[in-house]
């Protein structure tokens, strides 16, 4: 998934008080939480298009220029500030769980953040997934989580999108002097990157997707605000928005492109292996080494392996396993849909298909609205299927987008039942709105998150396939199988580019030779490790984790074990660090005796 906000925020901790009895905490614990709520608001102003996401308006207009020299060192000073201030409490003083709970997350995240900034990230200001200008893209489209609803939504966007032209301009700036220190992104991803700018220049406003909002311009408005916003939004498509993608889109092609790098990992820059070790550890949320999570890596490719290939045997194909890989990806049987609309209702059906069962393994679901929708044309081509939050308030739906270049060959046995399960439900959906709808949590808890917590848990939720009545076709469950060696093999393929000198090329052979995944697919995929390292490193370390906890409070509890209760306790009190996470656990199987 994407859309997790840039800077992780803490928010107003519970005040109530347990122990009554201690005056001192009694005192303390509400200057601690109104510490936390300060950084919390402060953090939304940092990060404004991140209170877009959850659906806090009051920051609608802005669009920081964080590339700059000025917002490096905020975003410093207020992580240190805000660590000095940490310091001055005695966790164990902290009279509630909750608060003990929000002063770890908030130690671990403000180390982390100062951490981070030994590394010059800013000369890496984009790249062909994880692209400011993709989600201006979006947002700017109408169906976004940029409100489009009144007069003022609509003034706000203007002042947003101007700002986006200035933060540009820094964009390349930052890109010319990561060229003159050897920090430059590969010649791969900056070929993907030059077509998603060129794809916003226009010569007609009414033919840019930012001309959407004045398609569907409310009725309630006036005539008079419809002529007004109609000019203002064709001249800032004109002036502003197709000079800044122009500008982009002609600066990589033509200066950048000829200085970005041959090579594929971070450790051929300079600093490069430092910089991923802290990568390693940030989207872990563990002191795992990358050898360690390599070395973890071959041998789940091994056990899953064999999984697979007891399959192979059970539908009787006759060949290796790459050929059977080869025959799931090119059979015309496979591949039954004609229109996007039957690709989407047969996601709908999967979810039809498990809700009996779901019922029995969640005790509670989420208000927050679903959809699932095609993604995009604009960015569908480097896509891959995602989840985007509801907002907090259930008004914006949670979208499970699906990437559909060409209905008449997307296949099957991708592992639709296990990709929806993932993205959707009971995956990101249930996990992020349970949160976001649960008031009692800390506000830094309902929308922050960690990636090993958030996607470990959705593919956790991937191995519930049986449990909910899925994976019935032994294809699917292929498919399903193909899902997780995809993910034993990122910790394979992700280490070894950014530490090994493993070349794309070499990487996507590894990927193409252990599951059945078209070259296409497997190229789209080892250039997003390229682009975003570590991050894919999340999801099976996450899993792993979450799936040997469930396994050590079954045999500790016996009959008392209740799968039901073992996710409800895992969702309800939002993301943390997986040592946290533990301990947090650990205390509700001891409660559970």
């Amino acid at each position: 998934m994407n859309k997790i906000t840039l800077f992780a925020l803490c928010a107003i901790a519970l005040l109530s008080c347990k122990q009554k009895s201690k005056q001192d905490n009694a005192v303390n614990n509400p200057q601690f939480a109104a510490m936390c709520e300060q950084y919390y608001q402060e953090g939304l102003k940092l990060n404004p298009i991140g209170a877009t996401y959850i659906g806090d308006e009051r920051y609608n207009d802005l669009l920081p220029n964080d590339g700059s020299q000025a917002f490096i060192k905020a975003y410093r000073d207020y992580n240190q500030r805000y660590l000095d201030s940490l310091g001055k409490y005695n966790r164990e003083e902290l009279s509630s769980e909750n608060d003990k709970l929000s002063y770890d997350y908030l130690k671990d995240q403000l180390n982390i953040n100062l951490e981070g900034l030994k590394y010059h990230s800013e000369y890496l200001p984009f790249n062909q997934m994880f692209a400011l200008p993709l989600t201006i893209g979006q947002l700017g489209s109408g169906t976004g989580a940029q409100p489009f609803k009144t007069v003022k939504n609509y003034e706000d966007w203007l002042k947003r999108v101007t700002a986006f032209s200035i933060w540009a301009d820094t964009a390349i700036a930052n890109f010319k002097k990561g060229e003159a220190v050897g920090i430059v992104l590969p010649k791969a991803l900056v070929v993907k990157m030059i077509p998603q700018m060129q794809s916003m220049v226009v010569s007609n406003p009414e033919k840019s997707l930012f001309y959407g909002p004045i398609s569907t311009l409310p009725e309630s408005f006036s005539a008079a605000d419809k002529q007004k916003l109609t000019t203002e939004y064709r001249d800032a498509i004109t002036n502003i928005i197709v000079p800044t993608y122009k500008k982009l889109g002609d600066f990589l092609q033509q200066e950048y492109l000829p200085k970005a790098r041959t090579t594929s990992g971070y450790s051929a820059m300079p600093g490069g292996l430092a910089w991923y070790t802290y990568l390693v550890k940030q989207q872990t949320t563990t002191n795992k080494t990358p050898e360690e999570i390599y070395q973890t890596g071959l041998k789940e490719v091994a056990l899953i392996k064999g999984q697979m290939d007891s399959i192979k045997n059970l539908v009787g194909f006759k060949g290796d396993l790459k050929a059977f890989f080869e025959y799931m990806k090119t059979d015309k049987k496979f591949m039954p849909y004609q229109t996007p609309k039957e690709v989407l209702a047969a996601f709908e059906s999967i979810h039809q298909r498990m809700k009996p069962n779901l019922k029995k393994m969640f005790d509670v679901e989420p208000k927050t609205p679903f959809e699932i929708r095609q993604t995009e044309a604009f960015r569908a081509a480097s896509a891959s299927a995602e989840y985007n939050q509801g907002s907090a308030d259930g008004k914006r739906p949670g979208i499970f987008y699906v990437p559909i270049l060409d209905a008449k060959t997307f296949n099957t046995t991708s592992g639709m039942e296990s990709l929806f399960l993932h993205e959707a439900i009971p995956g990101h959906h249930y996990q992020i709105s349970l949160t976001q709808e649960n008031k009692l949590l800390p506000n830094f808890r309902r929308f922050g998150g960690h990636n090993a917590y958030v996607e470990g848990w959705a593919l956790y939720c991937e191995s519930l396939g049986k449990e909910l009545g899925l994976y019935q076709d032994p294809y699917q469950h292929m498919g399903a199988l193909g899902d997780e060696m995809h993910r034993a093999i990122r910790l394979v393929v992700d280490v070894a580019i950014h530490t090994k000198n493993m070349s794309r090329e070499q990487a996507i052979k590894y990927m193409t030779d252990n599951e059945a995944i078209s070259t296409e697919g497997a190229t789209a995929e080892i250039e997003r490790y390229m682009g975003i390292p570590a991050q894919a490193l999340g999801y099976k370390t996450g899993a792993m984790k979450i799936r040997e906890l469930r396994s050590k409070y079954e045999k500790q509890l016996g009959a008392k074990f209740k799968l039901a209760a073992f996710h409800t306790a895992v969702l309800k009190d939002g993301s943390f660090p997986l040592s946290v996470f533990e301990s947090k656990m650990d205390a509700w199987a001891e409660s559970q005796r």
